[in-house]
């Protein structure tokens, strides 16, 4: 792909979720969300490799279906009431199917099937795209929208992170680790979604730093399953130590960064009086530090057969670009002391 095509297409991606974020018509914001799909699909088959395809395949009937749903579900209301105002949506009906065109667009469980599938399919630079980037304007979507029946949302919010914890126990390919996790998450964020906005934003833009530094780590070193990250202690020893403290931020272990989002939500839902909620939310999460741990430990407790008696691999220099990953990591773990800043900041 050449510079000005991959340009055009970026330039496309950020035009597409920038019309999402400051619409306030329905058609618009769904132009915004269909230019933002158009755009990433040649970014995805680019490989001209079948899986590639495939991937860009079910990527492209799952947001097509979701952006139908979506349309036809403001054209209702638009009948409905007579205006195309999203914050003016009232009618439980469009707002039900607006809700879950949504969560099929971002893959809330249970229309999360299609998430780690297609991630697998792309490479770690595409699929960072799709994993952080794409969430944000279906997202600003659901922030406009009022939500009359709090227990969809919940039941979205408990699911996913149910679903994400346990679907990924048992993968060995880490971009659908990765993509269980991004399941896990967003249910955090829908969560508390209807009781503050400013809450559920900070939590999704935590999360797009985790998985960020996350995706560059796996990036740097062209790590793409568990058996390889055996390795990565003989080729880089800076980077082996720095990845657990990544996957643990992930897991929302303190004193790292992810834990500020839980901590955050889970007093938020306490002020609700949804302890129950809460609890349960915190037992799925259980799940999820699993198998983070087990990635962890892969990293640093277990060593791979070493046989080279030439220079060293990680005393070999890098052409590769590490400031972003340095920036990234930085952020995904020690932001945690900055909690009272951050509150202030969300109250202001």
């Amino acid at each position: 792909m050449t510079a000005t095509t991959l340009t055009t297409l970026l330039l496309a991606l950020g035009i597409g979720t920038s019309l999402t974020f400051i619409s306030s018509h329905w058609l618009l914001a769904w132009m915004g969300l269909e230019i933002s799909t158009l755009a990433i699909l040649p970014l995805m088959a680019q490989q001209h490799h079948p899986r590639a395809v495939e991937a860009a395949t079910k990527y492209f009937l799952i947001q097509a279906t979701a952006a139908a749903v979506l349309l036809f579900a403001s054209t209702t209301n638009a009948w409905i009431s007579g205006h195309w105002d999203i914050q003016q949506t009232s009618h439980p009906l469009p707002l039900t199917m607006i809700t879950l065109a949504l969560a099929l667009k971002i893959g809330l469980a249970p229309l999360h099937s299609w998430q780690p599938e297609v991630l697998q399919g792309l490479e770690l630079s595409t699929g960072v795209i799709m994993a952080t980037w794409q969430k944000l304007a279906p997202f600003a979507i659901l922030t406009q929208i009022q939500h009359p029946n709090p227990l969809l949302l919940t039941t979205l919010g408990i699911a996913s992170i149910f679903v994400g914890g346990w679907g990924g126990l048992n993968q060995t390919q880490l971009r659908k680790v990765l993509g269980y996790s991004s399941i896990a998450h967003l249910g955090w964020m829908i969560l508390v979604l209807q009781y503050s906005h400013p809450l559920a934003f900070l939590a999704l833009l935590l999360y797009i730093v985790m998985t960020y530094a996350t995706f560059m780590l796996f990036m740097l070193k062209k790590v793409t399953c568990v058996k390889t990250l055996f390795a990565l202690g003989a080729k880089n020893p800076i980077l082996m130590t720095l990845m657990p403290f990544l996957l643990m931020s992930l897991a929302s272990l303190p004193p790292l960064t992810g834990f500020l989002a839980k901590l955050l939500i889970l007093k938020e839902l306490a002020k609700q009086g949804l302890a129950p909620t809460a609890a349960m939310a915190v037992m799925g999460t259980l799940l999820s530090a699993f198998f983070y741990v087990r990635l962890s430990i892969a990293t640093t407790l277990t060593l791979a057969p070493n046989i080279t008696t030439g220079t060293a691999p990680w005393r070999l220099s890098s052409s590769r670009l590490t400031l972003p990953l340095s920036i990234s990591s930085m952020l995904a773990i020690t932001l945690l002391p900055l909690t009272p800043a951050l509150i202030a900041l969300l109250t202001y």
